[in-house]
């Protein structure tokens, strides 16, 4: 086997497979490394229970959205088996009765719903998604572009900064607050400006919140909601969400698949140690075993502290480039909690037997804004929470080729327990908090808790151990105001290169992370590919000079 190609990717989750798919699409000899057994990083499909091995679960992240469709286009990702169902509604049965169904695509239906709790938020509805409509023809686009280099005086970055200034030269004054607004404001106070109901409230807030370590009164969390909203961001519209067949572990296989037609070796198993680097430029890598393999270009996916503060010798990195990485904010308090069911809910708001509509979407515990805030002043005072908040999904409603047997795989991503979590096990506090939330469920669907024939409870210790996610954080470092755009993941760093020559950074931690998107993956291959055509053109420059 060689160990000398033209580009090395760390990391096989879903950012590194798409790297590595555009370097070999353009002819480079690429090559990814992947640390543990299987790809997807937390794009994957697993087998959990060792009682129950032919059930597969979607076992960390559950939903599509935000991929563009110029990556899905460019990989021919359909042709390798990537496929989409359309979620359903958005559902919330309440404790103290009643429920809440809001469907994306029945304007009259959702109105419907809306008046049993207020007219008046029912009214507000449609001018609210127009609201957000116009949000996202500016910050979609946004989500695709590379962010410049603010505060540079050099040529180039001043013409990047210019190109993007004019680029939103039709912002109106108006538009331009409303999005100050979104980047600044709580998602709590936002929603007040908008709706009266404590329970529509709380179904909009579910967005700004999920995987972020701040409750729905802390500033910035406005933006986290529209970074889950704006879904086709290759077009600037707002997208909605689906469960792709096969799990999350097909959208890996897909465009691991189109990474190796195009020639890409993937290599399991294979850890990354140590750059090697010498004279600030990247010369390679070191695996785990003691094998060195070279290639000029490296793109690295992982969180930046493992990537630059444990791979990289840190007397080849600035010094503030070292304490930006240090600071990056990366806690989470998320906690997944799998369930495999022998029946579906059936919820005393809506009685059904087998699938029902409202079990084909979100089936949320989040009846209220202050029931969410609870929960995460809980975890911030150091306790898990009380009465979790859940984003729960059951995919096999729909993908009928997870479990054919008929079993039902329900996902619950939950928040919080203490951002501290994340350095110990905390096994038996989890069961305890994985109790109360199916408690909360049971309330509003009697049966459900016995309906549950396994679980799996997969706390931020084990996500940061087994998948890389430090701190348990999905999005690779938190999605907060001074980790966004430019700052992200250090200023003067945001544009998918590094202070290293030929290491690139495609990981969550650059613009455009989280969700399972690509973004920073085809960036970063683009950010490489570009510095190598720069290269030859200087090089022809210089011969034709010597001729």
């Amino acid at each position: 086997m060689s160990n000398t190609y033209d580009a090395i990717v760390i990391g096989g989750g879903h950012n590194g497979l798409v790297s590595a798919a555009y370097l070999a699409r353009s002819g480079a000899r690429t090559v990814v490394l992947e640390s543990r057994g299987s790809l997807g990083g937390a794009a994957t499909t697993e087998a959990p229970w060792e009682e129950a091995p032919h059930l597969r679960v979607t076992r960390l992240s559950y939903v599509m959205s935000l991929m563009p469709p110029t990556i899905v286009s460019d990989l021919s990702l359909e042709r390798h088996g990537y496929k989409v169902h359309p979620m359903g509604p958005y559902y919330q049965a309440f404790p103290e009765g009643g429920s809440l169904t809001i469907y994306e695509d029945d304007p009259a239906r959702t109105h419907e719903e809306l008046s049993k709790w207020s007219k008046r938020d029912a009214d507000a509805w449609p001018k609210w998604n127009a609201w957000l409509e116009g949000i996202a023809d500016v910050m979609g686009p946004l989500l695709t572009q590379v962010p410049p280099n603010i505060g540079s005086r050099r040529p180039s970055d001043l013409l990047d900064l210019a190109k993007l200034a004019w680029g939103q030269r039709g912002l109106t004054v108006r538009k331009t607050g409303d999005i100050t607004r979104l980047l600044t404001m709580s998602i709590a106070d936002l929603l007040d400006d908008w709706f009266e109901s404590p329970q529509i409230k709380g179904a909009l807030a579910v967005n700004g919140v999920i995987g972020t370590w701040a409750g729905p009164c802390e500033p910035g969390t406005a933006y986290v909601m529209a970074h889950h909203s704006i879904g086709d961001v290759g077009d600037g519209q707002l997208g909605s969400w689906g469960y792709p067949e096969g799990g999350m572990g097909a959208v890996s296989e897909a465009i691991a698949r189109s990474a190796r037609s195009f020639g890409a070796e993937i290599r399991t198993k294979a850890r990354v140690s140590q750059m090697l680097v010498r004279g600030g430029r990247i010369e390679g890598v070191v695996l785990d075993n003691g094998d060195e393999i070279r290639a000029p270009v490296v793109v690295t996916t992982l969180h930046p502290r493992t990537a630059f503060l444990d791979q990289t010798p840190r007397h080849e990195l600035p010094g503030d480039f070292i304490e930006d990485i240090e600071h990056w904010k990366t806690r989470s308090g998320v906690v997944k909690i799998n369930l495999a069911l022998g029946e579906l809910p059936n919820f005393t708001a809506n009685p059904s037997t087998g699938i029902a509509e409202h079990h084909t979407g979100s089936v949320e515990m989040a009846p209220t804004i202050d029931y969410i805030e609870a929960a995460f002043q809980d975890a911030r005072a150091g306790r898990p929470a009380l009465a979790p908040f859940s984003d729960g999904v059951i995919p096999t409603t729909l993908d009928k080729t997870l479990n054919p047997d008929g079993t039902h795989i329900m996902s619950l991503f939950t928040q919080w327990v203490p951002a501290e979590w994340a350095s110990e096990p905390h096994t038996e506090e989890l069961d305890a908090y994985a109790d109360r939330l199916i408690d909360l469920y049971d309330q509003v669907a009697p049966g459900f808790k016995g309906s549950i024939l396994h679980r799996d409870i997969v706390g931020p210790h084990e996500m940061a151990e087994e998948y890389g996610l430090i701190g348990g954080n999905i999005f690779h470092g938190e999605l907060s105001l001074e980790q966004l755009f430019h700052m992200r993941p250090a200023p003067g760093f945001a544009d998918y290169r590094t202070p290293i020559a030929g290491l690139y950074n495609g990981s969550s931690a650059t613009h455009a992370g989280g969700g399972v998107c690509g973004i920073p993956g085809w960036q970063a291959a683009k950010a490489a590919l570009a510095d190598k055509k720069r290269g030859e053109r200087r090089l022809l420059t210089k011969l034709g000079r010597r001729s």
